[in-house]
Protein backbone atom coordinates (compact mmCIF):
# COMPACT_ATOMS: atom_id res chain seq x y z
CA UNK A 1 0.00 0.00 0.00
CA UNK A 2 1.12 3.55 -0.56
CA UNK A 3 1.79 5.67 2.53
CA UNK A 4 -0.86 8.29 3.26
CA UNK A 5 0.50 11.29 5.10
CA UNK A 6 -0.82 14.55 3.68
CA UNK A 7 -3.42 14.44 0.92
CA UNK A 8 -4.01 17.76 -0.84
CA UNK A 9 -6.35 17.46 -3.78
CA UNK A 10 -9.64 18.27 -5.43
CA UNK A 11 -12.58 16.03 -4.65
CA UNK A 12 -15.51 14.26 -6.26
CA UNK A 13 -18.84 14.98 -4.50
CA UNK A 14 -21.71 12.49 -4.28
CA UNK A 15 -24.19 14.08 -1.89
CA UNK A 16 -26.49 11.07 -1.66
CA UNK A 17 -27.04 9.48 1.75
CA UNK A 18 -27.12 5.76 2.57
CA UNK A 19 -24.86 4.68 -0.29
CA UNK A 20 -24.62 0.95 0.22
CA UNK A 21 -21.94 -1.50 -0.87
CA UNK A 22 -24.11 -2.86 -3.69
CA UNK A 23 -24.30 0.63 -5.17
CA UNK A 24 -20.56 1.05 -4.73
CA UNK A 25 -19.79 -2.28 -6.44
CA UNK A 26 -22.76 -4.36 -7.67
CA UNK A 27 -22.76 -8.04 -6.62
CA UNK A 28 -22.51 -9.29 -10.22
CA UNK A 29 -18.91 -7.99 -10.33
CA UNK A 30 -17.67 -9.91 -7.27
CA UNK A 31 -16.32 -12.91 -9.14
CA UNK A 32 -12.64 -11.94 -8.98
CA UNK A 33 -10.53 -12.71 -5.94
CA UNK A 34 -7.76 -10.15 -6.48
CA UNK A 35 -8.11 -6.43 -5.83
CA UNK A 36 -7.27 -5.26 -9.34
CA UNK A 37 -9.85 -4.23 -11.91
CA UNK A 38 -12.71 -3.31 -9.60
CA UNK A 39 -12.40 0.43 -10.21
CA UNK A 40 -13.92 0.17 -13.67
CA UNK A 41 -17.15 -1.04 -12.02
CA UNK A 42 -17.27 1.52 -9.21
CA UNK A 43 -20.86 2.87 -9.06
CA UNK A 44 -21.48 0.88 -12.24
CA UNK A 45 -25.28 1.18 -12.27
CA UNK A 46 -25.08 4.93 -11.65
CA UNK A 47 -22.36 5.50 -14.26
CA UNK A 48 -23.76 3.67 -17.32
CA UNK A 49 -27.04 3.18 -19.17
CA UNK A 50 -28.15 -0.43 -19.42
CA UNK A 51 -24.82 -1.66 -18.07
CA UNK A 52 -23.16 -0.50 -21.32
CA UNK A 53 -19.76 1.16 -20.77
CA UNK A 54 -20.17 2.83 -24.17
CA UNK A 55 -23.23 4.69 -22.81
CA UNK A 56 -22.10 6.71 -19.78
CA UNK A 57 -24.75 8.70 -17.92
CA UNK A 58 -23.68 12.29 -18.56
CA UNK A 59 -25.19 13.62 -15.37
CA UNK A 60 -23.27 11.30 -13.02
CA UNK A 61 -20.33 13.05 -11.37
CA UNK A 62 -17.69 10.41 -12.24
CA UNK A 63 -18.53 10.95 -15.91
CA UNK A 64 -18.03 14.72 -15.74
CA UNK A 65 -14.56 15.81 -16.82
CA UNK A 66 -14.63 18.87 -14.57
CA UNK A 67 -14.55 16.66 -11.45
CA UNK A 68 -11.53 14.70 -10.36
CA UNK A 69 -9.12 14.11 -7.54
CA UNK A 70 -8.20 11.43 -5.05
CA UNK A 71 -10.85 12.36 -2.47
CA UNK A 72 -14.43 11.08 -2.63
CA UNK A 73 -16.94 13.11 -0.58
CA UNK A 74 -20.21 11.30 0.10
CA UNK A 75 -23.42 11.76 2.05
CA UNK A 76 -24.16 10.36 5.50
CA UNK A 77 -24.08 6.58 6.17
CA UNK A 78 -21.61 5.65 3.46
CA UNK A 79 -20.81 1.96 2.98
CA UNK A 80 -23.90 0.52 4.63
CA UNK A 81 -25.32 -2.82 3.52
CA UNK A 82 -23.30 -5.98 3.04
CA UNK A 83 -19.82 -6.55 4.39
CA UNK A 84 -18.14 -6.93 0.98
CA UNK A 85 -14.52 -5.86 1.09
CA UNK A 86 -14.76 -5.35 -2.68
CA UNK A 87 -16.38 -1.95 -2.03
CA UNK A 88 -13.12 -0.63 -0.59
CA UNK A 89 -11.15 -2.38 -3.34
CA UNK A 90 -13.18 -0.68 -6.07
CA UNK A 91 -12.77 2.79 -4.55
CA UNK A 92 -9.00 2.37 -4.21
CA UNK A 93 -8.66 0.80 -7.66
CA UNK A 94 -10.53 3.74 -9.18
CA UNK A 95 -7.92 6.10 -7.72
CA UNK A 96 -9.39 7.46 -4.50
CA UNK A 97 -7.38 7.24 -1.30
CA UNK A 98 -9.78 9.14 1.00
CA UNK A 99 -13.55 9.03 1.52
CA UNK A 100 -15.15 11.84 3.51
CA UNK A 101 -18.61 11.43 5.04
CA UNK A 102 -20.49 12.36 8.21
CA UNK A 103 -21.00 8.68 9.07
CA UNK A 104 -19.56 5.35 7.90
CA UNK A 105 -20.89 1.84 8.38
CA UNK A 106 -18.49 0.09 10.79
CA UNK A 107 -17.67 -2.85 8.54
CA UNK A 108 -16.98 -0.59 5.57
CA UNK A 109 -14.77 1.63 7.73
CA UNK A 110 -12.68 -1.34 8.86
CA UNK A 111 -12.44 -2.74 5.33
CA UNK A 112 -11.34 0.67 4.07
CA UNK A 113 -8.58 0.99 6.68
CA UNK A 114 -7.39 -2.57 5.96
CA UNK A 115 -6.99 -1.66 2.30
CA UNK A 116 -5.20 1.70 2.56
CA UNK A 117 -8.35 3.81 2.11
CA UNK A 118 -8.77 6.55 4.71
CA UNK A 119 -12.36 7.14 5.93
CA UNK A 120 -12.58 10.68 7.30
CA UNK A 121 -15.69 11.22 9.40
CA UNK A 122 -16.73 14.87 9.76
CA UNK A 123 -19.71 16.67 11.26
CA UNK A 124 -22.87 17.07 9.16
CA UNK A 125 -22.28 20.83 9.16
CA UNK A 126 -18.71 20.52 7.86
CA UNK A 127 -19.82 18.03 5.20
CA UNK A 128 -22.45 20.45 3.91
CA UNK A 129 -19.81 23.18 3.66
CA UNK A 130 -17.72 20.89 1.46
CA UNK A 131 -20.70 20.13 -0.78
CA UNK A 132 -21.17 23.88 -1.35
CA UNK A 133 -17.64 24.28 -2.76
CA UNK A 134 -16.99 24.42 -6.50
CA UNK A 135 -15.19 21.77 -8.52
CA UNK A 136 -11.81 23.56 -8.36
CA UNK A 137 -11.74 23.67 -4.56
CA UNK A 138 -9.26 21.56 -2.67
CA UNK A 139 -9.13 19.80 0.67
CA UNK A 140 -6.09 18.93 2.74
CA UNK A 141 -6.12 15.86 4.95
CA UNK A 142 -3.23 15.50 7.40
CA UNK A 143 -3.23 11.91 8.66
CA UNK A 144 -0.69 12.49 11.42
CA UNK A 145 -2.49 15.58 12.79
CA UNK A 146 -5.87 13.93 12.09
CA UNK A 147 -7.27 17.07 10.48
CA UNK A 148 -9.22 17.92 7.34
CA UNK A 149 -9.06 21.47 6.01
CA UNK A 150 -11.12 23.34 3.44
CA UNK A 151 -8.26 25.15 1.75
CA UNK A 152 -10.35 28.08 0.44
CA UNK A 153 -11.10 29.39 3.95
CA UNK A 154 -8.77 27.32 6.18
CA UNK A 155 -11.75 25.92 8.09
CA UNK A 156 -10.67 22.70 9.77
CA UNK A 157 -12.03 19.74 11.68
CA UNK A 158 -10.34 16.88 13.47
CA UNK A 159 -11.22 13.26 12.78
CA UNK A 160 -10.72 10.04 14.73
CA UNK A 161 -8.60 7.11 13.64
CA UNK A 162 -7.39 4.02 15.47
CA UNK A 163 -3.71 4.56 16.42
CA UNK A 164 -2.64 1.21 14.98
CA UNK A 165 -4.37 1.88 11.64
CA UNK A 166 -2.93 5.39 11.64
CA UNK A 167 0.58 3.96 11.92
CA UNK A 168 -0.18 1.54 9.09
CA UNK A 169 -1.55 4.29 6.81
CA UNK A 170 1.35 6.67 7.51
CA UNK A 171 3.84 3.94 6.58
CA UNK A 172 1.91 2.15 3.84
CA UNK A 173 1.72 -1.05 5.88
CA UNK A 174 -0.86 -3.79 5.77
CA UNK A 175 -1.06 -6.05 8.85
CA UNK A 176 1.72 -8.35 7.60
CA UNK A 177 4.02 -5.43 6.73
CA UNK A 178 3.51 -4.07 10.23
CA UNK A 179 4.57 -7.38 11.81
CA UNK A 180 7.59 -7.72 9.53
CA UNK A 181 8.66 -4.17 10.37
CA UNK A 182 8.52 -5.05 14.09
CA UNK A 183 10.19 -8.45 13.75
CA UNK A 184 13.24 -7.55 15.88
CA UNK A 185 11.07 -6.21 18.71
CA UNK A 186 8.86 -9.30 18.56
CA UNK A 187 11.89 -11.61 18.66
CA UNK A 188 13.38 -9.65 21.58
CA UNK A 189 10.11 -9.91 23.49
CA UNK A 190 9.88 -13.65 22.77
CA UNK A 191 13.41 -14.11 24.11
CA UNK A 192 12.29 -12.71 27.47
CA UNK A 193 9.60 -15.38 27.77
CA UNK A 194 11.96 -18.36 27.84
Amino acid sequence: MQPLQIIHNTFVPISLENIDTDQIIPARFLKATTKEGFGKNLFRDWRYNNDDVDQPKKDFVLNKSEYGGTILVAGKNFGCGSSREHAAWSIVDYGFNVVVSSFFADIFKNNALNNGLLPVQVSDNFLQKIFKLDNTSTLTIDVDAQTITIDANSEQEEFEINSYKKTCLLNGYDDIDYLINNKKDIEAFEATLF
